[in-house]
């Protein structure tokens, strides 16, 4: 028996925090993970995990997991071989493209595809020969404000501004829960003890939620506000920066800036009260609080982003940082410079260039609003949807109205699917394709190194030998456009490994073989636990990609959009609206499957305010039935004053209980999927991103 010790940052949320793991090797040569502990020498995440680190083990050990391509016959699956199931899935898809059309075939990527490196790198090698223009992803039931935003201001859509917490002294969040997400489009390890330091050296923290989440109970101010308002409340707060002459002067080239100011004035603190559910007097005093502090971050994530105005919030964010001048300021928000820079490497991205078939949704970067692909698949017509790709993903319980895109699974042509268990959504598929498990092969983290809140690098070493028989992500890709561009009469281009790209990468970037530091990818082996690269500073101005080389403060879409929120006829006080909630052991739909993160207190119930269980006659742990548009579930429910009169919170990515799922665990843990409520009809008209807080309910005794 060996025993080894191995260092790499865990990539199942955007923390990315380093660990230290002990394997042994028995006589056998089998490898088993002893244990799984923070990095104490790591300089980003300075020893910190959450509890999901341990997923790793278990996903290495979970019976479940498919090791080898599965070919489904009818009710039973079976195992074949690599080459097999190319051929395969490249006869189905050429089928389905030559009699339907090149759209017949749609591409759904799921949330892990950018904690993976090499589906980074290698997806589109063969998914953009399919030259498809049904392309659907995650981020549209996410972040997608948050990129139309700045591409639309700053020119590119992944040049966001993350907050300065090291350095800041006065931090709002609105539809944030970072004690729970650990950071989101803001990379962030150790995110609990860096919001205390805030307060430690004088600073405040204000959270803004319609739930006292784990972060609004650490913080200084908690405020309650109406679902899907949060836009009222920040265009009262803009209001009163400008009425008040509390905006400050800033370096960066602006235009647009006194439209914007003429724009918003009507919309008042006063004016905007009734709509937020937020007292006029608090709305101008958490302007004034803002703009006196020194440094300050106005920060919105994604309950902010999943509602009806979710860019028209993230464009009033951006506004509030840059008329106090903590756009692009230490202490403010600023743009990180990481080590691989997708923002000088990829293009701003484009918007609105076609549209869906049957609702008309505006693309983004290539990709379709998921909130479409339902009735894309279900309406027919020249261009129906009749083949479906998913990538890591189970839009069956990630996307709105569930049920009807189940309903659009059940009537496909051919499926297939890049993942890792047969889920909710994967029990449809034709053909199953499984790579290696997250510790048996290597990792650089693209993404969110883009958006961590210190300049940071480290490249992962696989912990694990790579099993015999069994492929990397990028290299079932390789195989898949193989077999694709024979079958087609293709020309493939040549491509080499996702290591080589980084590599490459790292050299022609900032810190590479132009600077001192030289960074390559052997440098990064030298350095296990991670580089420092230091804090991030101001650079915005000098990386704007926008033609005239200024921020657009203005854009005509969003000006305009502002109107359709006038427009907005005030909702029902009545009305129940929904709202979901994250926890630290869980992310999405794909955290359940390990008894670890699901045994203890359980956490799928309703959250409902006392004064409205009293109303409607219901008692604690009762069992209701949550009903919208689209469907009904049945629950236990909770009395909570955590949660606003009004308001009723069901988490997101349960309800596993279904014919067909091989998820042992997670099919014997009690929870319904909120996405069985959410209505695909809610969306933000401006971006297509689906509406999936404020959500009108009815809850009655099931």
């Amino acid at each position: 028996m060996t025993t080894t010790l191995h260092h790499r940052a865990c990539h199942l949320c955007e923390a990315i925090c380093g660990l230290t793991l002990e394997v042994e090797q028995d006589a056998d040569g089998e490898h088993h993970i002893r244990s799984i502990k923070g990095d104490r020498d790591d300089p980003f995440s300075r020893g910190h995990i959450c509890p999901k680190a341990v997923a790793l083990q278990d996903i290495q050990s979970d019976p479940d997991r498919l090791r080898q391509p599965m070919r489904r016959l009818g009710d039973r699956w079976e195992a074949i071989g690599w080459d097999e199931a190319f051929a395969l899935a490249a006869e189905r898809l050429a089928a389905v493209q030559a009699q339907h059309g090149q759209n017949a075939v749609a591409v759904y990527q799921g949330n892990p595809s950018v904690h993976n490196y090499g589906l980074m790198t290698h997806s589109n090698y063969f998914l953009g020969l399919l030259k498809t223009r049904n392309r659907y992803s995650a981020t549209s039931v996410d972040q997608l404000p948050h990129h139309l935003t700045s591409h639309l201001m700053y020119g590119h859509g992944f040049l966001i501004p993350v907050p300065d917490i090291d350095h800041t002294d006065f931090m709002l969040i609105l539809g944030g829960n970072p004690l729970a997400s650990n950071g989101s489009i803001m990379t962030v390890p150790d995110v609990e003890k860096r919001l205390k330091a805030i307060q430690a050296r004088g600073g405040r923290l204000v959270v803004i939620d319609p739930r006292r989440s784990e972060t609004a109970a650490i913080a200084d101010q908690h405020l309650f506000i109406r679902p899907g308002q949060d836009a009222a409340l920040l265009l009262g707060m803009l209001s009163t920066l400008f009425t008040e002459g509390l905006s400050r002067a800033t370096h960066l080239p602006i235009g647009g800036l006194d439209e914007v100011k003429q724009a918003v004035l009507p919309f008042s603190a006063e004016r905007m009260a009734s709509r937020c559910g937020v007292p006029a007097l608090a709305i101008r005093q958490l302007a004034r609080d803002f703009a006196a502090a020194d440094r300050a971050v106005c920060y919105g994530r994604m309950g902010v982003s999943t509602q009806a105005f979710g860019t028209l919030c993230q464009w009033l964010v951006q506004l509030i940082n840059l008329v106090t001048g903590n756009l692009d300021r230490p202490g403010g928000v600023l743009c990180t410079e990481p080590a691989v820079d997708l923002v000088s490497t990829m293009s701003g991205g484009h918007f609105d260039r076609w549209q869906s078939r049957v609702s008309g949704l505006p693309e983004y970067g290539g990709e379709l609003p998921v909130s479409a692909l339902a009735e894309e698949m279900l309406t027919p017509g020249d261009g129906q949807v009749r083949a479906l790709i998913t990538v890591a993903g189970n839009p069956a319980l990630s996307t709105p109205n569930g049920r009807q895109l189940e309903e659009g699974l059940e009537g496909l042509d051919f499926m297939l699917s890049v993942d890792l268990y047969i889920n909710e959504t994967t029990r449809y598929a034709d053909l199953i394709l499984p790579s290696t498990g997250p510790l048996e092969h290597d990792h650089y983290d693209t993404t969110f190194n883009l958006f961590a809140v210190r300049n940071v690098t480290r490249f992962n070493e696989a912990v694990l030998p790579k099993p015999q028989g069994a492929l990397h992500d990028w290299e079932i890709f390789i195989g898949l456009a193989e077999a694709f561009a024979a079958r087609s009469g293709v020309a493939l281009k040549p491509t080499q490994p996702p290591q080589q790209m980084i590599d490459m990468g790292l050299r022609t970037g900032r810190y590479g073989d132009g600077s001192p530091l030289k960074l390559s990818l052997q440098a990064l082996r030298e350095h296990p636990h991670g580089l420092d690269l230091g804090p991030l500073g101001a650079n915005l101005a000098a990386r704007l990609k926008t033609a005239d080389g200024q921020v657009q403060a203005a854009p005509a879409l969003l000006l305009g959009d502002l109107q359709r929120f006038a427009a907005q006829p005030s909702g029902d006080p009545k009305q129940l609206l929904l709202i979901g909630r994250r926890h630290v052991r869980s992310n999405n739909s794909w955290m359940h499957n390990y008894h670890r993160l699901v045994k203890g207190k359980p956490r799928h119930q309703l959250l409902m305010n006392p004064h409205d269980m009293q109303s409607r006659g219901l008692s604690d742990g009762q069992r209701v039935s949550i009903r919208s548009r689209v469907g009904a579930v049945e629950v236990e429910v909770l009395a909570s004053d955590e949660v606003m009169p009004g308001v009723v919170s069901l988490p997101h990515g349960w309800g596993h209980g279904r014919p067909g799922v091989q998820m042992g665990i997670a099919s014997a843990t009690p929870g319904a999927s909120a996405n069985d409520l959410t209505d695909e009809r809610l969306l933000d008209r401006l971006s297509g991103n689906a509406v999936l807080n404020g959500v009108p309910v009815q809850v009655v005794a099931a």
